[in-house]
């Protein structure tokens, strides 16, 4: 019988963490804007801290977020923040630059390497280099479709892991391209925030009913898509070809509707685990969430049954 594969989810707090870990998440993603990109909030080393050992305490995981695209003065500080984060027990650190991955190896060598590359995580052989460069997973692209994900898992030497639920990144830029729009129009912004509590969102001409949130932070401008993955009706296709972790992203939700998720496939996970054979997708688990999802936000399959172009 193969292991149960891991829940995982985007926590931007302390009680956020908490709270994902009572609704049955196995392992948190935690980090700090300077390093990590768009997290549903920024974590201070003494956070990060406090989580892991929450985390410890329920047998949870911590993993902190080091994928932002690293600049010369980022890596100043590097190695000091490397070595907290081995010092406190975190369990990975997610790493797109070998930068990063150098770093871990020399400052905290126990600490595992997940590799994540967003969109150019495609094929088992750049997974498998990276995994012989020290990872120990690789976060598979979103845009990849069930046949390419499912077919590749026999061919990767390391763990992989999927997204189950939530937006994705469609759209990010260093410059700050809010800001100058506003500016352009003779808006601007002086004091207020441009941040994720603004609820700014784009609308394209030919796609009226169709809301991007789009966000700026330390990092730059962020668009997010219009809908919401959630493969929990095909959950069971994903547990069969034994991935080994499922991703919730969190990332403008409330924490209600992240903790109602979270217990749902908690429970599917689980049910799949106890008997496979018997295992079944309860449409009333969709019906929960339909019931809280924002309404402007469909439930999609994300790219899972689309013949992607690149």
């Amino acid at each position: 019988m193969s292991m149960k594969p891991e829940l995982v989810v985007t926590a931007g707090s302390i009680p956020d963490a908490v709270s994902y870990l009572e609704a049955g998440a196995d392992a948190l993603i935690v980090g700090e804007d300077r390093y990590g990109m768009r997290l549903p909030g920024s974590l201070s080393v003494g956070d990060i801290r406090q989580v892991t050992q929450l985390a410890n305490e329920c047998g949870g995981k911590v993993y902190v977020s080091l994928n932002n695209l690293m600049t010369n003065d980022l890596l100043m500080d590097l190695p000091a923040y490397v070595t907290a984060l081995g010092e406190m027990g975190v369990d990975a650190v997610e790493f797109n630059d070998p930068s990063v991955l150098m770093t871990v190896k020399e400052m905290a060598p126990q600490v595992k390497l997940h590799w994540n590359a967003e969109m150019t995580a495609t094929n088992y052989s750049t997974a498998n280099y990276w995994g012989g460069k020290g990872a120990s997973r690789v976060i598979l692209a979103r845009e990849l479709n069930m046949d390419e994900i499912t077919e590749m898992k026999p061919l990767l030497e390391v763990e992989a892991q999927v997204q189950v639920h939530g937006m994705t990144n469609i759209y990010h830029s260093k410059r700050r391209l809010v800001n100058s729009y506003m500016a352009h129009q003779g808006r601007p912004v002086h004091e207020g925030s441009l941040g994720k509590e603004r609820g700014l969102f784009l609308i394209e001409a030919e796609r009226l009913e169709e809301k991007y949130p789009i966000y700026e932070d330390v990092n730059g401008t962020h668009i997010m898509s219009s809908e919401d993955i959630c493969i929990l009706e095909d959950l069971h296709i994903l547990m069969a070809a034994n991935i080994d972790s499922f991703k919730v992203e969190t990332l403008l939700k409330p924490r209600h509707y992240n903790e109602l998720v979270l217990r749902i496939y908690r429970q599917a996970i689980d049910l799949y685990a106890a008997d496979h054979k018997t295992y079944a997708f309860q449409e009333t688990w969709l019906d929960e969430i339909r019931a809280i999802q924002d309404p402007e936000r469909e439930l999609s399959f994300g790219f899972f049954y689309k013949e992607q172009v690149y």
